[in-house]
């Protein structure tokens, strides 16, 4: 079996060390074996549990869902129900924020279309930073 340092785990999977670290500490991956002087070496298994949790992380998969996931990756014969609960929930969560992204493109583009140009005492893009009232709507 192939072991690798650190720096190769990280460069085998595109997860930054300082990021492995960080997965170790908060329970997404287990601690490493070490050597006799102490370097932590990954095998196959664990850096494709890093890109696995690179992957997930990418489509923007919060931590906490990441670890049900691994949990769930840790038990292949069972219903894949719960997966398909998280990733249903985090889709919602990913459409819920682009109808707030619009929203605020929406109210820029409109203070923008607003503004006449001048001096600042007149910018309708400042009054409607200063007073929300003034914007169109939530956002």
């Amino acid at each position: 079996m192939n072991f690798h340092s650190i720096g190769r785990a990280s460069e085998m999977s595109g997860v930054k060390v300082t990021t492995i670290r960080f997965y170790e500490e908060n329970g997404l991956m287990p601690e490493p074996d070490r050597t006799a002087s102490g370097r932590r070496v990954y095998d196959e298994a664990r850096i494709d549990q890093l890109r696995f949790i690179r992957h997930a992380r990418d489509l923007g998969f919060p931590v906490d869902s990441v670890r049900g996931l691994i949990r769930l990756q840790q038990q292949p014969g069972n219903d894949c129900a719960t997966a398909d609960r998280l990733a249903t929930s985090h889709l919602q969560e990913v459409r819920d924020r682009i109808r707030q992204l619009r929203a605020l493109e929406e109210e820029l583009e409109r203070m923008i279309s607003s503004c006449k140009g001048g001096a600042i005492a007149q910018c309708q893009i400042m009054a409607s930073l200063g007073d929300h009232g003034k914007c169109s709507g939530e956002h």
